[in-house]
């Protein structure tokens, strides 16, 4: 436990009150990423909170940045690339709801996931108990890396009051092009010899490349290809999560797009249902954290799967 800086004041009252009745609280920010596909929260919440927005420090030397979980990630990027750098994050709506979906954008093989953006978090639990998870730099981490645990947790261990991401420097240039033609023997050519893609999206037949550096680095390997420069295309809206060698089989139907070497598969229609075993350490964080279900109820937990 800390003490409860300012800004979050507001959250961890509203929590602790809801807590004190028993009552259900859903965490909203820019509605940009629903945790449930067609449900809304408003049937099984009976409050709404949402984390402060603004940043509160940002030290370009160090590479991180403090802010509110609930400052828009359009308004970050535009603090961050005033020094040449950005956040390991795509797609709009808040940082915090971002972390808290834990969805990895495209670029997820060049730049890595997205949990290993958050360093730091102050977070509010069901209590309204403000915990200070993590630490600014990774050498100030021991034991059990909770803020990992966190990202993709969907709200459902606590509220993200205020958070501590890395930044990285934005490169010279980054381009995105296609290679037409390209079957599984040609793609794995490609693969072997590109150097460090960001991101590599195949249909089965076409290869979206995105390569970050200097503009004359790739245009070398670029023209090796005969790639031409083209945008990304539009990904289908449900993901298959398979092994990376297994999600090139899938590909086939029309519409589809596999995230090359990461496993992710961008389909028309949903995956079929899984059973899911949590681990022993999943039930006892849910059970420590929100032994009464008051948070974020519309989600599903692990031990209820």
């Amino acid at each position: 436990m800390t003490d409860v800086p300012d800004h979050l004041v507001s959250l961890s009252e509203r929590l602790r009150d809801a807590a004190a009745a028993r009552e259900t609280t859903a965490v909203i920010g820019l509605g940009t990423r629903p945790l449930l596909e067609n449900e809304s929260t408003t049937d099984v919440a009976r409050h709404f909170v949402s984390a402060p927005s603004g940043v509160l420090d940002f030290q370009p030397d160090e590479m991180i940045v403090r802010c509110g979980a609930g400052t828009p990630l359009d308004e970050l990027r535009a603090v961050l690339r005033s020094a040449g750098q950005d956040v390991n994050i795509g797609g709009s709506g808040t940082i915090g709801g971002a972390l808290a979906r834990g969805w990895s954008d495209v670029h997820r093989l060049g730049r890595g996931p997205i949990r290993d953006v958050l360093l730091e978090t102050l977070l509010v639990d069901h209590r309204g108990t403000t915990i200070r998870v993590g630490g600014p730099t990774v050498k100030n981490v021991t034991g059990f890396d909770l803020a990992r645990v966190l990202v993709g947790s969907l709200g459902t261990l606590g509220v993200l009051g205020e958070v501590t991401v890395r930044t990285r420097p934005l490169p010279l240039e980054s381009r995105w092009s296609v290679i037409d033609g390209v079957d599984r023997r040609r793609l794995d050519e490609v693969r072997r010899h590109l150097y460090r893609p960001t991101s590599l999206l195949w249909d089965g037949g076409r290869l979206w490349i995105h390569l970050d550096g200097h503009p004359q680095d790739i245009d070398e390997q670029l023209q090796r290809w005969g790639a031409r420069s083209d945008s990304p295309p539009a990904l289908a809206p449900h993901r298959w999560s398979l092994p990376p060698d297994d999600a090139l089989e899938v590909v086939g139907e029309e519409g589809d797009v596999v995230e090359v070497g990461v496993g992710l598969v961008h389909r028309r229609r949903p995956a079929p249902s899984r059973r899911v075993t949590a681990p022993e350490v999943h039930r006892r964080l849910e059970t420590e954290f929100d032994p009464h279900r008051l948070l974020n109820p519309q989600v599903k937990r692990f031990s209820e799967r």
